[in-house]
């Protein structure tokens, strides 16, 4: 299978900018935040040459890739994994809305 290129949606980039700026913020350094980013785009180039590593969800085509205290919503696509969302899991549960 052919590795697919890995898209963030705009809703996704926005969560995920207000991640990594919290815990610059909190921290008074960025490198918590550069080493989780790392993270995320290391796990999701494996989903991109794997896309069913992560978790089925009810939704057709739509994973859930665990990371640390967030999973990262992809759609699985014939040319391209896309971000739909980066849900921190301390958050209410009812709130979640995956958007395409």
């Amino acid at each position: 299978m052919a590795k697919r290129k890995v898209v963030w949606t705009i809703n996704s980039e926005v969560q995920l900018k207000d991640i990594l700026e919290f815990y610059t913020i909190r921290n008074k350094s960025s490198i918590y935040s550069k080493k989780l980013y790392e993270k995320f785009k290391s796990e999701l180039k494996t989903a991109a040459s794997n896309p069913d590593i992560g978790v089925k969800t009810k939704l057709e085509n739509i994973r859930g890739l665990i990371i640390r205290d967030y999973i990262l919503f992809y759609e699985v696509l014939v040319d391209r994994i896309m971000v739909l969302n980066v849900w921190d899991c301390r958050q209410d549960p009812n709130k979640l809305d995956i958007e395409r």
